[in-house]
């Protein structure tokens, strides 16, 4: 089922609909869990994750901060461009949800952020004119330690709460328990390894998101979306398919681009 067909269903409310819903979870967290026994792309793994936030719990849009264990946060994923933009902001800026959630460890929520101006005189601008109008940070944790923050921000002042929330935290958890599972071995080391691999396959994505939509004059999420499925459909891993289109071994026009109308 197409991501519009999800959120169409879970929409509904319906028997069907709960169904839907449910299944979606369990694809999702089976996903996360793989990490645990298996080679897996961070970079996808989260990307995927930003994705189910939104086909999943309603949310307008999402966006994950990625700590590289230098002290040092990073965009690792994004349910577009534009959110990829704002997070980027954050950064640039030092003010945000996600950041506090991530210097505090604990949830972050603005249901109004035309009320929060005080709080983040420079984010809430961007974000408003953005069409965001509440917005709720979700810590990567795992015990006392904060790795990044999951960002999901609504167009209208009902920003994800209650269970919604907890689901949200426990989708984070879950990611954030397969990206450090392998510190029991390496320790940091290892962890210091991984998170620069997944923020240097970040850039690769982000040239070939660049080389597609130059090609096909598309925008970037256009882009991303063929990226990404041209990657499922052939078994591929996110970051391999990048590679090869930036260093020509996959040619642009045979990467499929689905225009939006």
């Amino acid at each position: 089922m197409s991501d519009a067909g999800i959120n169409a269903d879970i929409n509904n409310g319906t028997p069907a609909a709960r169904h839907t819903r449910e299944q979606a979870l369990a694809e999702i967290f089976v996903v996360l869990a793989d990490t645990l026994v298996d080679d897996y792309d961070v970079v996808d793994l989260l990307d995927q994750l930003v994705a189910a936030c939104v086909n999943l719990l309603g949310v307008t849009a999402a966006g994950l901060l990625l700590d590289d264990h230098k002290g040092n946060l990073t965009v690792v994923a994004s349910s577009s461009e534009e959110t990829r933009l704002l997070e980027l902001f954050q950064l640039q800026n030092n003010e945000g949800p996600c950041l506090d959630c991530v210097r505090t460890g604990t949830a972050v929520t603005s249901r109004d952020l035309d009320a929060d101006r005080s709080r983040w005189p420079l984010f809430v601008p961007i974000a408003y004119a953005a069409g965001f109008r509440s917005v709720t940070a979700v810590p990567l944790r795992l015990r006392n330690q904060t790795i990044g923050g999951l960002n999901m921000f609504c167009d209208s002042s009902e920003p994800v709460h209650g269970p919604d929330q907890r689901l949200a935290q426990a989708l984070a958890d879950v990611a954030t328990i397969g990206i450090l599972q392998q510190r029991s071995v390496h320790r940091s080391a290892m962890l210091a390894e991984q998170l620069q691999r997944a923020l240097n396959s970040r850039v690769a994505i982000e040239q070939a998101k660049g080389v597609l939509a130059e090609r096909n004059s598309v925008d970037m999420d256009v882009a991303f979306d063929a990226l990404r499925r041209h990657a499922r459909n052939h078994n591929l891993k996110l970051t391999e398919v990048a590679l090869a289109v930036v260093g020509g071994e996959i040619a642009p026009d045979t990467v499929p681009v689905l225009r939006r109308p």
